[in-house]
């Protein structure tokens, strides 16, 4: 088993931390979590991947163990959070390099592969969306309201995703034995989230959702031109991001590698041995030599 290292860097002056582990002469896969969790979610599948891989996860900022300077500091888009794990890349000397997605990684992935094409070697997206049809309305119903108009009506909704209750919604539901899910994975996002001017921070950012589906164009015709290799792993169940983001690859990449597998949002909780072997059946032989 693989040695998992924390690590900090201090880039663009925020001090970014990360999970680093395997041989950094390996080929590189990125992984990039989502809301409204941190490099956490990969605490299991980061020693599945490392024996074959280099594997770097870092904390996006004002997420996880990251500096999380206030909205009056830093005006937090997802293009901020571009920049800074681009520069962090940039710091640890990675310039090559496959990514893993999921929901709020999957547009920082996708910022990256837009701006450096010939820096993606493969991407690998669990529940990390870029099509239309991948959204589920009833969830998402909330975030276009806030994102239209900011009042008390349309914010006291979207605060409700930052509580305990909404949290823990995203670990077990469409999970078939939900006490497969350590509860210590929705504690942790809750506490962490919860800090003192971080909702200023996830209401911005729940804002600044929509510049995301507003790349999808130009990300589909990146898709097109470049038929970068592409596995799209889905937790069927999943009610944020539903199965037919997942199938919706196929349309602009005839090659991907969709498979739908039981479970949630956070498919890694209770399918985290299902996940690292298709992972590693994907990217072993596109990465050899890479």
């Amino acid at each position: 088993m693989s040695q998992v290292h924390h690590r900090h860097r201090t880039v663009d002056g925020h001090r970014i931390f990360y999970r680093e582990a395997g041989d950094p002469t390996a080929p590189t896969i990125v992984l990039l979590h989502g809301y409204p969790t941190s490099s956490f979610m990969f605490r299991h599948l980061i020693p599945l991947l490392a024996d074959r891989f280099h594997v770097v996860a870092p904390d996006h900022l004002g997420f996880g163990l990251s500096d999380a300077p206030s909205t009056s500091e830093v005006e937090y888009t997802f293009d901020l959070l571009t920049d800074v794990t681009e520069a962090l890349l940039a710091d640890l000397e990675v310039d090559r390099y496959a990514i893993y997605v999921q929901d709020y990684g999957a547009p920082i992935g996708w910022r990256l592969a837009l701006r450096r094409p010939e820096a993606i070697t493969a991407i690998v997206t669990q529940n990390g969306n870029a099509y239309d049809e991948g959204f589920v309305e009833p969830f998402w119903e909330p975030v276009l309201a806030y994102q239209r108009t900011q009042d008390a009506a349309t914010e006291g909704a979207i605060r409700e995703a930052l509580g305990l209750d909404a949290i823990r919604w995203q670990y077990v539901h469409g999970v078939a034995d939900p006490t497969l899910i350590d509860p210590e994975a929705w504690v942790h996002d809750h506490a962490l989230i919860s800090r003192p001017g971080n909702d200023l921070v996830q209401l911005a950012l729940f804002r600044d959702y929509a510049t995301n589906v507003a790349l999808y164009p130009d990300l589909h015709e990146y898709f097109r031109t470049s038929q970068v290799p592409v596995l799209a792993v889905w937790g069927e169940n999943d009610e944020i991001f539903g199965p037919e983001g997942a199938r919706a690859f196929g349309r602009d990449l005839p090659d991907a590698q969709i498979h739908l597998v039981p479970g949630g949002h956070f498919l890694l909780e209770s399918a985290v041995h299902d996940v690292a072997e298709l992972v590693r059946t994907f990217l072993g032989p596109r990465l050899a030599g890479a």
